[in-house]
């Protein structure tokens, strides 16, 4: 059973199950995924799939930052919510060590030594947490500690 069909099966069952934040985070997943395969043209891969959830988890993650500046913290509690509902499916996170380690690895592979050489080592450093979720921000944050 490829990512997709898993998801939909797990829509079945909170359906059944008359869990309705998750049916209505699984429907919104499901929704994205139908818009994304039409888009393509095709039935879209497990690595596809696994990309737009990573997406949708990073509007998550920015709607949460916008919502708790605003005061609103019963939709940033919903946007969190929503989020966990949807890192099931994706693989398992990677630790701030184990982000430490691929950027430490990455400066040191491409030599680089200035912020201008910042996004030589975002690349290498991503490809390096390759089958991981690695959150883009905290890469980010990781190599202007280690070039600046």
């Amino acid at each position: 059973m490829n990512l997709k069909e898993r998801i939909i099966s797990d829509l079945t069952e909170a359906m059944k199950a008359k869990d309705a934040d998750r049916v209505s985070t699984l429907r919104m997943v499901k929704a994205n995924l139908m818009n994304r395969q039409i888009e393509k043209g095709g039935e879209l891969t497990d690595d596809e799939v696994s990309k737009a959830l990573q997406s949708l988890v990073k509007q998550r993650r920015d709607s949460i930052e916008q919502y708790e500046k605003a005061g609103r913290s019963e939709l940033a509690a919903k946007e969190a919510a929503e989020i966990s509902h949807i890192e099931v499916y994706l693989p398992q996170a990677a630790s701030p060590e184990e982000i430490e380690q691929a950027v430490a690895e990455a400066v040191v592979e491409t030599g680089a030594s200035t912020m201008k050489e910042m996004g030589v080592v975002m690349k290498a450093a991503m490809a390096k947490l390759q089958g991981k979720t690695a959150d883009g921000r905290l890469v980010s944050e990781s190599v202007k500690a280690k070039l600046g």
